[in-house]
């Protein structure tokens, strides 16, 4: 991958996140980090909408914290690719019953800064 990757604006980013299904959520546990892939989607209002069980270990680190969330394509055959980080706090709400004693909590991460960057192959004898 190229050395410079090139930052990308926020609508871009946007937009590269609206056309994944799968990320990973970044957040600590006893003051350690964790990073927990996850099926998400973007809402409405461009936050980052995932579903967990209500009783999880993840649910219960993320609600009302800081977290991070990243999702990204590369290719490391050719050395392309882009990644974008969204932050920002986190909280939970009920979500549809499923068939769980616990159901299931739809955590919400409503981004305060995000950004991305885009890696550009370096062409012969990448590096």
């Amino acid at each position: 991958m190229s050395s410079h990757p090139t930052p990308l604006d926020e609508r871009e980013c946007r937009r590269r996140l609206a056309g994944l299904a799968v990320g990973r959520v970044v957040y600590t546990v006893d003051a350690l980090p964790a990073v927990q892939p996850a099926r998400y989607r973007l809402g409405a209002d461009g936050s980052v909408l995932m579903t967990a069980d209500a009783g999880s270990d993840l649910v219960c680190a993320v609600a009302g914290a800081i977290v991070a969330f990243e999702a990204g394509e590369l290719d490391p055959a050719e050395g392309t690719g882009w990644s974008v980080t969204v932050l920002g706090r986190a909280d939970v709400a009920p979500g549809p019953a499923v068939n769980t004693p616990t159901g299931t909590i739809t955590v919400r991460i409503l981004p305060e800064l995000i950004s991305g960057r885009l890696f550009r192959s370096t062409g012969p004898g990448r590096s």
